[in-house]
C-alpha cells in the first residue's frame, strides 16, 4: 500500500504558524509524563495498595495536561467533521465504567478503573488535536521512540548485573527501587531468569518489544537523515535480543502475525526492504543470543566488571555493525528496488504476494526451530521455550480455562458488567479448578467482564471505527502523508493483538501508548464534514470546553484526594508494623478512612486493631467497633474474603458461632476451591452441632451436622473433578481433604453414632507427624472409631501413646462416651 520517498520533505499535518506558549508548556508536560510513567512499574493497575499512588498521580497529571490542551486548542474545538465527534465519544469509555459502578463487585477496584479510563480519555483528546500539528506530531513521535529505547537500555543495564547503577538512575523519582535495585527488572520464575525491564512482567515487556521492533524498522525506512537511520538500525538488535530474553512464548507466537499484517500496508519495494531489515537484525541477534544470555545469567549471580564490559562490547559492536549494513541497504538498495518494482507495484493485489510468501517462510522457520535440531543454536532456556510452543502446553490450556470461566461470569452479568476489577473479585466463584490469577490474561474478555456487552460494544465500535477510517484514509494518501502517522497504527495494532493473550493493558503505560496512538490515527484519518447542526461552532466550543474543563477539575481533585488516601494508608501500614500505641495506630488508619471510608486495606487493619484490643480487654465497645467497620467495608466490597475472614474470627472470639457459620455457608459459592473456607465451615458445623448434642437439641444437631457433611461432599466432588484436569496444567493451589477437614467431618460422623463412616474419613487425614496436635486428635478419634467396631490399629496406638502418654487416658474417656 505504500512506497518510500527518498530525499523529499514531508508535508505538514495541519499548521506551520507560530505556536502559542501554552503549546510548549503542553509539550514539556507530555515529555515529562511519558518519561516518568514507565518507571512507575509501567503504572501497573495491580489492585493493591503498593500500586495505587502512581496511578493517582497519573490521573492528576493527565487532568492538568488536558486543561493545558483546552487552553492551547480552544479554537480548534468544533463539531464540523467526523473526527470532532471522537473527542466527544471517547467520554463514553469512562462513563461506561461509571455506569458499571452500580453493579460493582468491588467499589474500590471499580473506582480505580474509572481513574484509568479518565487517563486514557484525557490523553486521547490531547493526542487527537496535538498530533494534527506537524511539529507536535514530530515531537511526540520522537519522544515515544526515545522513551522506548531508554526502556530497552535500562533492561540491559539490569541484565548485565549493573542493577545498582540502574537503581541510582531512577530511584530519585520512583518508589519501585529497593536497596538500589529496581524491583524485578530481571524476574525469576520456574523458567529461570527473564528480562522484564520496567514492567516487572516478562510477557508484557515482550508485547512492548514486539511493537517497538516494528516501529524501529518503520522509522529506519522513514527517516531522511543518516543519523536517524543509524539510530533506529542500531536499536534493532538490542530489541530482538531483549525479546528472546523475556522467554515469552506469546511474544514469539504473535511476532510473525503482526509482521505479516503490517506487510500488507506496504508496496512490494518496501515489503522487501522491511523483510530484509528484519532478517539481517534477526540473524545478528541469534548469533549473539547464547553468549549474551549466558553472560547475563552469570552476572546476575556474581557481578564482574570485566565480564559486563565484554557483554556490552559484544552487544554494542554487533548493533553498530548491523546499523551500518542497514544504512547501506537504505542508501543504495532501497532506491533501486523502488525504481525496479514500479511496474509490479502498479498491478492489482501486488502487495499480497510477499505477505503470503512470508507466511510460508515463517511456517518453515517455525518448523525448523521447533521440530528440528536447528534450535541448538539458541541458548538452552530459549530452546525449552521453543519446544513448549504447542496447544497442549499448560499456559495455553490455562488461558482457555480462564476464557471459559470469564464467559460464565459474563453470562451472569451481561449488560453492564461487574465493574472494574470484576474478574479479580469474582473469578474464584466461577473458576473450573483451583488457580490463582487476578487477571483474565485477555484484555478483551476482561473488559467485557467489567463493563458488560453495553460497554464492550461502545469500546469496540470506538476503536474499530478509528482503524477503519485510518486505513481507508491511508489507502488514498501519498507516501509522505502515510508515513507521518503510521507509527501509531503499528503501536496500537501490535499491543492490542498481543493483548488477546495477556493482560498488557493492566499496565496503564501500555494503555497510554494505545490511546495516544488511537489519537494519532484519528488525527490522520479521512474525516468528512458533518451535516449542518443547529449548534454553532462557537456554541459547541464553549460547551465542550466547559464540560471537559469541569470534568478535568473534578477528576484532578478526586486524584489528589486518592493520593492523600494512599499516603495515609501506607503510613498506617508502616506505623502498625512498629508501634504498640492503640491511639497512634487508630489515628493513622482513620486519616485514610476519613478520605475513603471503605478503603479495604484500612478497613481490614482497623478491624484487626479493634479485635486485638477486644481479645485483651473483652470490652464490648471494641467488638462493636470492629463489627461496624467490617460491615461498612463489606457493603462496598461484598466479595472481600479477607474482610469475611476477619468478621468470622471476630464472631468466633465472641462465641457467636451460628453467625460465623451463616457467613461461611452463605459465601461458600463465592470461594468454591478454598480449602480453608471448607475447613472453617465444617469445623463450625461440628462445634455448633456438638453443643446442640450436649443440650439434647436433636433438630439443631442434625441441621448443622448435615450442613457439615454436605460441605464435605462438595470437597470430595471437587477432588474428583481435579482428576479430570489435563495433566499439562500445573495446579498452583491444592484442593484436598486436609487433616482439619477430615478431623471435623470424622467427629461429626462419630458423634452421629457412625463409627465406620468416621473411621473411613479419619483414615484419609492420618499423618505420620504426631507431634502436631491436630494429627494426634485425628489418630485418637480413628483408633476409638475402630475400637467401637471391634477393630484396632495396635501400631498406630503405640505410636500415639509414645508421642503423648496422656493420649491413653483421652482414648479411654472418648471410648466411654455415648
Amino acid at each position: 500500500m505504500s512506497n518510500p520517498v527518498y530525499g523529499k520533505q514531508a508535508k505538514t499535518s495541519t499548521r506551520d504558524d507560530k505556536r502559542p506558549a501554552m503549546f510548549w508548556v503542553l509539550i514539556v508536560g507530555m515529555i515529562l509524563f511519558l518519561a516518568w510513567a514507565p518507571f512507575q512499574a509501567a503504572l501497573f493497575n495491580g489492585q493493591m495498595l503498593d500500586f495505587e499512588k502512581p496511578l493517582y498521580w497519573a490521573v492528576i497529571i493527565a487532568s492538568i495536561l488536558l486543561i493545558l490542551a483546552i487552553v492551547s486548542y480552544y479554537k480548534k474545538f468544533k463539531l464540523e467533521e467526523q473526527r470532532d465527534w471522537l473527542a466527544v465519544l471517547v467520554l463514553l469509555l469512562p462513563l461506561s465504567y461509571v455506569l458499571s459502578l452500580t453493579s460493582a463487585a468491588s467499589h474500590y477496584l471499580a473506582m480505580n478503573m474509572v481513574v484509568v479510563q479518565c487517563i486514557y480519555a484525557a490523553l486521547f483528546i490531547i493526542s487527537i488535536y496535538l498530533l494534527q500539528d506537524r511539529l507536535g506530531n514530530k515531537i511526540i513521535h520522537n519522544l515515544i521512540m526515545t522513551v522506548a529505547y531508554v526502556i530497552v537500555g535500562f533492561g540491559f543495564i539490569n541484565w548485565f548485573g549493573q542493577w545498582v547503577l540502574a537503581g541510582k538512575m531512577v530511584g530519585w523519582f520512583t518508589q519501585y527501587v529497593y536497596q538500589y535495585r529496581y524491583t524485578n527488572a530481571v524476574m525469576t520464575d520456574t523458567n529461570g531468569l527473564r528480562l522484564t525491564s520496567v514492567f516487572q512482567y516478562a510477557n508484557t515487556y515482550a508485547a512492548f518489544l514486539m511493537a517497538f521492533l516494528f516501529a524501529a524498522v518503520f522509522c529506519l525506512m522513514k527517516s531522511k537523515s543518516w543519523y536517524g537511520k543509524a539510530t533506529h538500525g542500531f536499536m534493532l538488535v538490542p530489541i530482538l535480543v531483549s525479546l528472546f530474553l523475556t522467554l515469552s512464548r506469546g511474544g514469539l507466537v504473535m511476532l510473525p502475525v503482526v509482521f505479516v499484517l503490517l506487510l500488507l500496508f506496504f508496496k512490494p519495494a518496501r515489503q522487501i526492504i522491511w523483510i530484509l531489515h528484519c532478517a539481517i537484525a534477526g540473524v545478528a541477534s541469534i548469533s549473539i543470543l547464547a553468549p549474551i544470555t549466558n553472560m547475563g545469567l552469570q552476572l546476575n549471580k556474581t557481578y564482574n566488571g570485566g565480564e559486563a564490559a565484554k557483554a556490552w562490547g559484544l552487544l554494542i559492536g554487533v548493533s553498530l555493525a548491523v546499523a551500518v549494513v542497514l544504512w547501506l541497504v537504505e542508501r543504495y538498495l532501497a532506491p533501486k528496488l523502488e525504481n525496479a518494482l514500479k511496474g509490479w507495484a502498479s498491478r492489482k493485489l501486488s502487495n499480497l504476494w510477499l505477505p503470503v510468501g512470508s507466511v510460508v517462510v515463517i511456517g518453515l522457520l517455525a518448523f525448523l526451530f521447533i521440530g528440528t535440531g536447528l534450535r541448538s543454536v539458541l541458548p538452552e532456556n530459549v530452546q525449552v521455550r521453543f519446544e513448549n510452543i504447542n496447544f497442549r502446553q499448560h499456559s495455553v490450556l490455562e488461558r482457555l480455562v480462564f476464557y471459559q470461566d470469564a464467559a460464565k461470569l459474563i453470562k451472569d452479568h451481561p449488560v453492564i458488567g461487574t465493574g472494574g476489577g470484576g474478574w479479580a473479585t469474582l473469578y474464584e466463584k466461577y473458576q473450573d479448578y483451583p488457580y490463582t490469577s487476578r487477571q483474565a490474561h485477555n484484555f478483551f474478555m476482561q473488559y467485557l467482564v467489567e463493563v458488560g456487552i453495553l460497554g464492550f460494544v461502545i469500546f469496540m465500535s470506538f476503536i474499530l471505527y478509528i482503524f477503519y477510517k485510518y486505513i481507508r484514509s491511508y489507502m488514498r494518501q501519498d507516501d509522505e502523508e502515510r508515513d507521518s502517522h503510521f507509527l501509531y497504527l503499528i503501536l496500537a495494532l501490535s499491543i492490542l493483538l498481543h493483548s488477546l493473550l495477556d493482560f498488557n493493558l493492566s499496565y496503564v503505560f501500555m494503555g497510554i501508548l494505545v490511546f495516544v496512538s488511537l489519537g494519532g490515527m484519528a488525527a490522520a484519518m479521512d474525516s468528512k464534514p458533518l451535516k449542518r447542526l443547529s449548534m454553532s461552532a462557537s456554541g459547541f466550543r464553549i460547551m465542550y470546553s466547559a464540560v471537559i474543563g469541569i470534568l478535568s477539575i473534578v477528576v484532578l481533585f478526586a486524584g489528589l484526594r486518592f493520593v492523600q488516601s494512599a499516603n495515609a494508608a501506607t503510613s498506617a501500614k508502616q506505623i502498625m508494623a512498629v508501634s504498640t500505641s492503640f491511639e497512634e495506630i487508630q489515628s493513622a488508619i482513620n486519616k485514610d478512612l476519613e478520605l475513603r471510608p471503605t478503603h479495604p486495606d484500612s478497613v481490614i487493619r482497623l478491624a484487626a486493631l479493634y479485635k486485638n484490643v477486644y481479645d485483651q480487654t473483652k470490652k464490648e465497645e471494641f467488638y462493636n467497633a470492629a463489627i461496624e467497620v467490617l460491615n461498612t467495608g463489606l457493603k462496598a466490597e461484598p466479595y472481600n474474603k479477607i474482610m469475611y475472614n476477619s468478621k468470622v474470627n471476630l464472631l468466633k472470639a465472641k462465641g457467636e458461632h451460628e453467625q460465623a457459620f451463616s457467613i461461611l455457608e452463605n459465601n461458600i459459592s463465592n470461594f468454591v476451591w478454598d480449602n480453608d473456607w471448607y475447613n472453617m465451615l465444617i469445623t463450625q458445623a461440628y462445634t455448633i452441632g456438638n453443643k446442640a448434642h450436649e443440650q439434647k437439641d436433636t433438630a439443631k444437631e442434625q441441621k448443622y451436622f448435615q450442613a457439615g457433611l454436605a460441605a464435605y461432599q462438595k470437597v470430595l466432588d471437587g477432588v474428583a473433578h481435579i482428576k479430570t484436569v489435563p495433566p499439562e496444567i500445573e495446579l498452583t493451589r491444592t484442593f484436598e481433604v486436609t487433616p482439619g477437614i477430615a478431623l471435623s467431618t470424622g467427629k461429626i460422623e462419630f458423634m452421629s453414632g457412625k463409627p465406620a463412616e468416621a473411621a473411613s474419613i479419619l483414615k484419609n487425614g492420618l499423618k505420620d507427624d504426631l507431634s502436631d496436635a491436630t494429627n494426634r486428635e485425628i489418630a485418637r478419634y480413628y483408633i476409638v472409631a475402630l475400637q467401637k467396631q471391634g477393630q484396632d490399629d495396635k501400631a498406630l496406638y503405640d505410636k500415639l501413646i509414645k508421642a503423648d502418654p496422656k493420649e491413653k487416658e483421652q482414648i479411654a474417656q472418648l471410648k466411654s462416651e455415648k
